[in-house]
């Protein structure tokens, strides 16, 4: 029984020896974390400086150019206009608004008679004579987008007048 009892204090004993080289050695690693921890915050306060320094140097430069650039340029001086008094004694309506018109001028007779022959040549055009002239496919074409062949033999008559 005193082996049990020795047994058990010694237990005791160690144990509580134990936990304290645990607690002590989770100190240790604790504070070297915190030791870490402090120098890499040095370390980004440092850089967070040299990026402020680097800005700041941005903007002074900014600001001389700026500078040099409104000091190459000379300011516009306002200047004083007086107004003229106008006079409007001058005006003219019959200058402004005539009423006589030129007279056209007549064109000749043969142009005319022309122009009556390729009229009267494109009114008798048929639908033989547009297909001929444009081809069946098209001619299709132009009768379903128009919706009559009277239609397209129209627009015929308009692609003949155009190439003449």
């Amino acid at each position: 029984m005193k082996v049990w009892i020795g047994i058990a204090i010694a237990l005791v004993f160690f144990s509580g020896c134990n936990s304290r080289t645990q607690t002590l050695a989770l100190q240790k690693r604790s504070a070297q974390q915190a030791l870490l921890i402090q120098k890499q915050q040095l370390q980004i306060d440092t850089l967070k400086e040299k990026l402020d320094a680097k800005a700041k140097a941005r903007a002074r430069a900014r600001a001389r150019a700026r500078a040099k650039r409104q000091s190459a340029t000379v300011p516009v001086t306002k200047k004083n206009i007086k107004l003229k008094k106008v006079e409007d004694n001058n005006f003219s309506s019959g200058y402004m608004y005539p009423q006589t018109k030129a007279k056209p001028t007549p064109k000749p007779a043969v142009k005319l008679a022309q122009a009556s022959a390729t009229t009267s040549t494109s009114s008798i055009m048929g639908k033989a004579e547009c297909i001929a002239m444009i081809g069946q496919g098209k001619f299709d074409k132009y009768t379903q987008m128009f919706g009559s062949e009277s239609a397209s033999i129209k627009r015929c008559k308009m692609l003949k007048a155009m190439r003449n």
